[in-house]
């Protein structure tokens, strides 16, 4: 099925033929879905914090930078904005030329109110010769549209989230990457430093690398530290083979393989290159201006507090085992397992091997947020591999439709997973941990995607909250919506929280 020309092209990319063949096998096979004990949801696997406890766990984050632990800010940056202005592409394209649809008279109607419309200003008094009032006066509104999309305008139909003009303030438009500059000040600086690691696009790295040295300064400035900013790329290693609909190998129109990016579960490679003891995750586009980011940054703490608080216990529980704890101390530590880190052991026998197995893995504490009907994924009670129950976030595809309990679980959650994630990635003895042994590789995901007009198939690898990170240790916090503001569309930027 290969030839010498495909296993060429497969070994430039890092790939061997093996992992190939397991991929196309993937296609034929499917995956299975996943075995659910119940949704998560208060004091059943969700833990909300009162106002009392979120102040001592801000006192032990405090404290725990204070010891000068290395903790990196780690954001997910690379995904085009394309579909941010699905909406506003349609209107360029439509047989009508004045907003017609809800959603382009809301779009025109306040155009003012966007970070970017100085900018947007400034192109179509290059391009057309007037600016936005005077071509919409004039009903040339597909104008305006057109130099916000285009190459020769902003570009914004193709540049990366990160790179746009998100908020406006008194010295000067901010883009998402700036803000998370700001918040890496605000709650993950230690030693005077803020590290923050952006996973861009390869076409986008160099404009990421510019704006860095044109904003770094002035924030480091503004908050008395140090930046290191790095960046990665997702590896063309963890790209997935495309199949035809009968599983064979998809080609391109000169007879090459056609890859695909494997998705954001790729990034769990670039994670483990991230030298930290503490690492935080949030994406890109959720971000609010400085009025509204004292309830993040407290939440920020909150959690990393409950992770370090469990991350301490663990170690000396698995510090105790070294030493041969007593049967007391076995009950301990395995009350410790079953209460705080919500795994429950089920028909396995609880021995040493078995909590040692439960205590000595990568450690992460997810903020979730009350579900108001957000597309995406929840928190879950799941069985893993090994026969035992403990939680996961999942995503629909990863549950069975058919299955109407699980269904009743999935449609009923109280819990939403926004992406707010704090990870401790180090073993009680200081290791960094190899984190791609921890996926589950059972929980990947095809999807139906087409090219040039012809069907295929398309493989995810397991999502970088979801299966790439299934043998964590896993705790859930509440916390407040207003810690959660992603930017799907436009019109999003208009809504109070990015004003």
């Amino acid at each position: 099925m290969l030839s010498q020309q495909d296993i060429k092209q497969i070994a430039q990319k890092g790939i061997t033929p093996e992992q190939i063949e397991n991929q196309l096998n993937e296609f034929k096979t499917g995956f299975p879905f996943l075995r659910l004990e119940a949704a998560a949801g208060i004091g059943h696997g969700i833990i909300a914090p009162n106002a009392d406890e979120r102040k001592s766990f801000e006192a032990v984050w405090n404290a725990y930078k204070a010891e000068g632990n290395r903790i990196v800010k780690f954001v997910p940056a690379s995904g085009a904005a394309s579909r941010m202005f699905k909406n506003m592409f349609a209107f360029v394209d439509a047989d009508y030329d004045t907003p017609t649809t809800d959603f382009e008279k809301k779009y025109f109607d306040n155009i003012e109110k966007f970070a970017f419309y100085d900018a947007l200003d400034a192109v179509c008094q290059k391009n057309e010769g007037k600016g936005i009032k005077a071509l919409m006066a004039d009903g040339n509104y597909k104008a305006v549209a057109a130099n916000m999309l285009k190459a020769e305008g902003l570009n914004y139909g193709q540049l990366p989230k990160g790179l746009l003009l998100f908020h406006k303030y008194s010295e000067g438009p901010r883009t998402p990457m700036e803000e998370h500059l700001v918040e890496g000040a605000l709650y993950a600086a230690s030693n005077g430093e803020a590290h923050v690691h952006f996973t861009v696009s390869h076409e986008h790295m160099e404009l990421f690398k510019a704006k860095v040295a044109e904003k770094a300064d002035m924030f480091a400035k503004k908050f008395g530290i140090k930046y290191d900013i790095t960046f990665s790329e997702q590896k063309p290693s963890t790209d997935t083979i495309a199949a035809n609909p009968d599983n064979t190998p998809f080609r391109n129109d000169d007879g090459s393989l056609l890859f695909r990016p494997g998705g954001h579960g790729a990034l769990i490679e670039n994670l483990n290159e991230i030298d930290a003891d503490i690492i935080f995750i949030k994406n890109i586009d959720n971000v609010v201006p400085d009025r509204l980011k004292p309830e993040t940054v407290e939440w920020k703490q909150v959690i990393a507090g409950v992770l370090v608080s469990l991350q301490k216990q663990a170690f000396e529980y698995l510090r105790l085992l070294d030493a041969g704890a007593d049967d007391a101390q076995m009950k301990e530590i395995a009350k410790f397992v079953s209460e705080k880190l919500c795994t429950d052991a089920k028909d396995k026998k609880i021995d040493a091997s078995y909590l040692r197995s439960k205590l000595n893995r990568p450690m992460r504490v997810c903020g979730v947020v009350k579900n108001v009907g957000e597309p995406g994924g929840g928190p879950f009670l799941t069985y893993n591999q090994d026969g035992t129950v403990s939680l996961q976030i999942l995503e629909s595809s990863q549950i069975d439709t058919n299955n109407e309990a699980y269904m009743k679980m999935f449609t009923q959650g109280t819990h939403f997973n926004p992406v707010d994630l704090v990870c401790a990635v180090k073993d009680y003895k200081g290791n960094a941990f190899n984190l791609p042994e921890f996926v589950d590789k059972t929980t990947g995901f095809i999807s139906s995607k087409s090219k040039a007009g012809k069907e295929l198939k398309a493989l995810e690898l397991p999502g970088l909250w979801n299966g790439a990170m299934s043998d964590w240790s896993t705790i859930f916090v509440e916390v407040p919506l207003g810690t959660f503001n992603p930017v799907k569309t436009v019109n999003d930027l208009l809504r109070d929280q990015h004003q």
